[in-house]
C-alpha cells in the first residue's frame, strides 16, 4: 500500500485530517472544560436560592442539594457582604482557584490541557458570574475526578468521530483520485510496456485522450518520442538493409575491379606513348576503387581504419583528379583551373584528401552541368607558416534552399548538394553558409573560414590544415 500512489494518498488524507482534528480538539475541549464549571454553578445557585427562600432546611436536604449540584461549598455575593449558603466536609484542601467571569482563550485552553494531563483529584474553588443578576459573584468548591472524566470521555467521542470522517474521507478521495489520477497513469504506462515491447510497431504508438492537462502533456510528448523513435529504428532498418546491398555489390565489384587491374598492368607495358601517358592514372583510379570497395565491406567493424599519415604531393592528388574530371566532360564547355606551387607537399592521408577533393570537383561539374550553362571549376591551394589552405570553387547555380538541409549528412541523395561535409562552404546566390569539423587524418583539427564573395555566383569550399605534427584528436565521425 505505501508504495501506491492511491495508498499514499490514503494514508496522508487521514493524517491531514487527524491533525485537524487535533487542532480542533484543543479548543474544544477547552470549551467543554468552561461549560461544566458554568454548569456547576448554575446548579449551586439554584441549590441556594431554596436555603435563601427558608433559612430553616433540614441538613439532609442540604446535603441532598449540594450532591444535585456536584459541590461541597457554595458561597454568594450578592451585596458587599459574601455568604456561605451551602457548606459540606472537603476530602482535601483547596489545591486551586479559577476566576471564569474574565478568562481569556488562552488562560482556558492552558487550564484544560493541565486538568487532562494531572489524573489525582483535587480541590478547586470556582468563581463566576450568577446568572440571571442572582448577585455579584458565587462561587463553588468541588472536586476534579468528575470533571477529568467527563473530559477524557468528551476526548474519545471527538476521537472515534475524528478516525470515522478521516476514513470516509480518505475512501472517498481514494476513489476520486482512483478514476482522476491513478487510471491514466495506469493507461499510460501501460502504453509504455506496450510499446515497449515492440517499439518499431507503428500501431502500438499511443493516442493522447488523457483530459487532465498534465496527463495530457505527458501524452503528448511520449506520443513525440515514440514516433521519432519508431522513425528512426525504420530507418536504422532500411540503412542495414542498404548497407548489407551496398557490401554484396562492393564485393562483386572489387572482384571485377581486381581482373580489370590485371589488365591495366598489361596495358602499362605498352609503348605508345598516349597509353604510357594515361596507363598509370587508370591503374591509380583502378586502385583506389578496390581499396574503397575494401573499405566499404568493412563498414561494420567498431571502428573504422586509422588514417595513415604521410606527406604527399597535393599538384599531384589534385591533378588526378582534374584529369578524371576533364574525361567525363567530353565537350561541354567546361574549364578547369589549378593553381598550386610545384612541389607543395601536405601532411595527411592521401586517399582520403583525393576522395574529399575528388567529390567536390565531381558535384560542383554535375552542378554546372546539370544547370545548362558555361562554367569553371578552379582548385587552387597556398601555404603559410602556419597552415596550408586548399579552395575548390566553381560558377555554377549555387545551393537550393532544400539542398541546405542536406548538406552535411551522408548519402543525402542530392547530386549538387553533395559537397562532401569536412569542408567550410559559401555558395552564392543562395545565401547558404555552412562549417563542419574537417578529418583528412591529419595530425589536429582543421580550421574552418566561409569567405565572402557577394559578387560571385556558385559555391567556394576552404580548407585550412595545421601542418605542425601533433597528436590525433578523437574521431567524432
Amino acid at each position: 500500500m505505501l508504495n501506491s500512489l492511491s495508498g499514499r494518498f490514503v494514508i496522508l488524507t487521514a493524517v491531514f485530517v487527524m491533525l485537524a482534528e487535533i487542532l480542533i480538539f484543543v479548543p474544544s475541549i477547552a470549551r467543554y472544560r468552561e461549560d461544566f464549571l458554568m454548569d456547576r454553578l448554575e446548579r449551586a445557585q439554584i441549590a441556594s436560592l431554596a436555603l435563601l427562600a427558608d433559612d430553616m432546611i433540614d441538613p439532609s436536604v442540604q446535603e441532598e442539594l449540594l450532591d444535585n449540584a456536584g459541590v461541597f461549598n457554595v458561597v454568594l455575593r450578592r451585596d458587599e457582604a459574601r455568604q456561605l449558603v451551602l457548606s459540606s466536609p472537603m476530602p482535601h484542601p483547596i489545591s486551586e482557584t479559577f476566576d471564569l467571569r474574565d478568562a481569556g482563550a488562552l488562560e482556558l485552553i492552558g487550564d484544560a490541557i493541565a486538568r487532562l494531563s494531572q489524573r489525582e483529584p483535587d480541590v478547586i474553588r470556582v468563581i463566576g458570574q450568577p446568572a440571571r443578576m442572582g448577585g455579584l459573584l458565587i462561587e463553588v468548591t468541588l472536586e476534579t475526578s468528575t470533571l477529568r472524566a467527563a473530559m477524557v470521555d468528551y476526548g474519545l467521542r471527538i476521537l472515534v468521530l475524528s478516525a470515522v470522517i478521516s476514513l470516509i474521507t480518505a475512501i472517498m478521495l481514494n476513489l476520486a483520485v482512483r478514476r482522476i489520477l491513478v487510471k491514466p497513469i495506469r493507461r499510460l504506462v501501460g502504453h509504455m510496456k506496450s510499446y515497449a515491447s515492440a517499439p518499431e510497431d507503428a500501431r502500438r504508438v499511443i493516442e493522447p485522450s488523457a483530459s487532465i492537462r498534465e496527463v495530457r502533456e505527458a501524452e503528448d510528448t511520449l506520443l513525440s518520442l515514440q514516433t521519432q523513435l519508431t522513425h528512426a529504428l525504420k530507418q536504422r532498418e532500411r540503412l542495414a538493409q542498404l548497407g548489407s546491398g551496398v557490401a554484396k555489390i562492393s564485393h562483386d565489384l572489387r572482384n571485377i575491379l581486381t581482373s580489370a587491374q590485371l589488365f591495366t598492368d598489361r596495358i602499362e607495358m605498352s609503348q605508345d606513348p598516349a597509353v604510357m601517358r594515361m596507363a598509370p592514372k587508370l591503374v591509380n583510379s583502378i586502385t583506389r576503387a578496390v581499396h574503397l570497395c575494401e573499405t566499404t565491406l568493412d563498414f561494420g567493424k567498431a571502428e573504422e581504419r586509422a588514417p595513415v599519415l604521410t606527406s604527399f604531393d597535393l599538384q599531384e592528388i589534385i591533378s588526378d583528379v582534374i584529369e578524371s574530371e576533364k574525361l567525363s566532360v567530353a565537350d561541354y564547355d567546361l574549364s578547369f583551373s589549378v593553381d598550386v606551387p610545384d612541389g607543395l607537399k601536405v601532411r595527411g592521408d592521401a586517399e582520403q584528401m583525393y576522395r574529399a577533393i575528388q567529390n567536390l570537383a565531381r558535384n560542383a561539374r554535375q552542378a554546372i552541368v546539370n544547370a545548362g550553362n558555361p562554367g569553371e571549376i578552379s582548385v587552387s591551394a597556398s601555404e603559410t607558416s602556419a597552415e596550408w589552405l586548399i579552395y575548390v570553387a566553381d560558377t555554377g547555380p549555387g545551393l537550393p534552399p532544400k539542398a541546405q538541409e542536406y548538406l552535411f549528412q551522408p548519402v543525402s541523395g542530392r547530386h549538387h548538394a553533395g559537397w562532401h561535409r569536412p569542408w567550410a562552404v559559401h555558395c552564392h546566390g543562395t545565401g547558404a553558409r555552412a562549417r563542419r569539423r574537417a578529418d583528412f587524418g591529419t595530425d589536429r583539427p582543421p580550421r574552418h573560414n566561409l569567405p565572402h564573395l557577394a559578387s560571385q555566383r556558385g559555391c567556394r569550399a576552404r580548407q585550412i590544415i595545421p601542418p605542425r605534427p601533433l597528436a590525433m584528436p578523437d574521431r567524432a565521425g
